[in-house]
């Protein structure tokens, strides 16, 4: 998907050529009016697979409407960050505080596919100045809430019987993501979902991160909870500890 950090594998020259002139096609054919683009994700990182979508993030006038969009071109999916340039900086002001920074991580580390008139270049180095900045912290009630669900999760898991795998499996999965959450924003480190959550997890402490991965793998593969619930309570004790009783949620 759309969102970037350079990986381990090498980037292929000839595949990011191939798909750059297919994306070049792709803005001719559906944003003919386009002020610039960048081609972004595994395309533009020369890595991508077969099935790889093309992702790209295309600034139009005033006169349009900014919107994603899912279309396929010559056979491959590909995903559509269409802004106009007014609507940009709020545009990245709410990738920011949502704190996985995908359309900021496209303009910094994408290719640029058209740029006449220097547009992309100012977007793609405010992008980068944001990304330097971190993710929006954490405020006190929402780092409280999240100490709470971790909490919760790490209970439910060890109380969990190994004979329930599909309860035990379910469990383990949200005490990732919320370990995750916590621990990137400890770190003022960006977060993501899906395959980027490892990937954001381990680049924001590659320590505990990977103990918090390898815990669950345990989980998965032997249905022993052990390592992961020790390595939550580790990320508890980053956040201020375990919290129970006395949490309040103010509505």
């Amino acid at each position: 998907m759309s969102e970037q950090e350079p990986l381990t594998t090498r980037p292929d020259a000839t595949t990011q050529e191939t798909l750059s002139a297919q994306a070049v096609r792709l803005l001719a054919e559906h944003c003919p009016d386009a002020l610039g683009a960048v081609l972004g994700g595994s395309a533009g990182r020369g890595q991508a697979r077969p099935t790889s979508d093309l992702d790209l993030a295309v600034l139009l006038p005033g006169s349009a409407s900014s919107r994603r969009e899912v279309i396929r071109h010559e056979g491959r999916p590909a995903e559509l960050f269409l802004h106009t340039l007014d609507d940009l900086p709020g545009a990245f002001a709410r990738d920011r505080s949502l704190r996985r920074g995908t359309l900021l991580f496209v303009y910094a580390q994408g290719v640029p596919l058209l740029d006449p008139q220097g547009h992309v270049a100012r977007a793609r180095a405010n992008a980068r100045a944001l990304l330097a900045a971190g993710p929006i912290p954490l405020t006190p009630a929402e780092r409280e809430r999240s100490r709470y669900v971790l909490t919760c999760w790490l209970d439910d898991l060890l109380d969990t019987p190994r004979a329930e795998r599909y309860e035990q499996l379910a469990t383990a999965d949200h005490l990732l993501r919320e370990a995750a959450h916590l621990l990137t924003a400890h770190h003022g480190a960006w977060t993501g979902i899906g395959r980027w959550l490892p990937r954001r997890l381990l680049t924001a402490d590659p320590e505990l991160g990977e103990a918090l991965l390898r815990g669950h793998r345990t989980v998965a593969e032997h249905a022993d909870p052990a390592p992961l619930a020790t390595a939550a309570e580790k990320v508890l004790e980053l956040a201020g500890g375990p919290l129970r009783e006395g949490y309040v949620q103010l509505h």
